[in-house]
C-alpha cells in the first residue's frame, strides 16, 4: 500500500483538486496506520514509545491526564515533535521514535500522525478511540491540576 500522507493529492480532470469529506480521509489516512488500543497503548508506553496528549485544555481539565503523556496542543504538535526542529520537545529524540497520539474519540491523531509520519516519524500512530477508550478500560488517569501536567513540556 502506498501511504496517502505522502502522494500526491489526486486531481479532477479539469486539474482541481479532488475533494473527499472528513470520513473518506479517515478512511484513507487510516489504512496505512497501525492503529491501537488502549492496552496496546499502555504497553507500548512500558516500552518506551511517546503517549502524546493532543487534548485542549478544558477537555484535559474536566476528563484527567494519562499518567507520563506529553501534552503538546494539536496546533503546535510538529514543532514539538520534530526531532529536526528547534522548537521540539525534549521527547523528540529521533525519527525512530515510536508516538501514539491521543485526542478525546480518535478523530483528529489519526490526521495527526499521518502529519507526523509526513515529517518522518515513521512509527507514528494513534490510539483508537482516543483518551475516552483508554478511560473506559480503566487505565490510569490522572486529575489535571495545579499547573503541573503530565508530560508538560513547558
Amino acid at each position: 500500500m502506498t501511504d496517502p500522507a505522502v502522494t500526491e493529492q489526486a486531481v479532477t480532470e479539469r486539474g482541481e483538486p479532488e475533494r473527499v469529506g472528513i470520513d473518506e480521509l479517515l478512511e484513507q489516512v487510516r489504512e496505512d496506520l497501525d492503529r491501537i488500543g488502549p492496552r496496546e497503548a499502555a504497553e507500548a508506553a512500558a516500552d518506551g514509545a511517546l503517549l502524546v496528549d493532543i487534548r485542549y485544555a478544558a477537555l484535559r481539565e474536566r476528563d484527567g491526564l494519562i499518567p507520563g503523556a506529553l501534552v503538546v496542543e494539536r496546533n503546535e504538535l510538529e514543532w514539538r515533535l520534530d526531532p529536526q526542529g528547534s522548537h521540539r520537545a525534549r521527547e523528540a529524540t529521533s525519527h525512530d521514535l515510536r508516538v501514539v497520539v491521543i485526542c478525546n474519540e480518535g478523530y483528529a491523531s489519526s490526521l495527526a500522525a499521518v502529519s507526523l509520519r509526513r515529517l518522518g516519524l515513521h512509527r507514528a500512530t494513534d490510539l483508537v478511540g482516543g483518551f475516552q477508550a483508554w478511560r473506559a478500560e480503566g487505565l490510569p488517569v490522572v486529575a489535571a491540576g495545579d499547573g503541573a501536567e503530565a508530560g508538560d513540556p513547558s
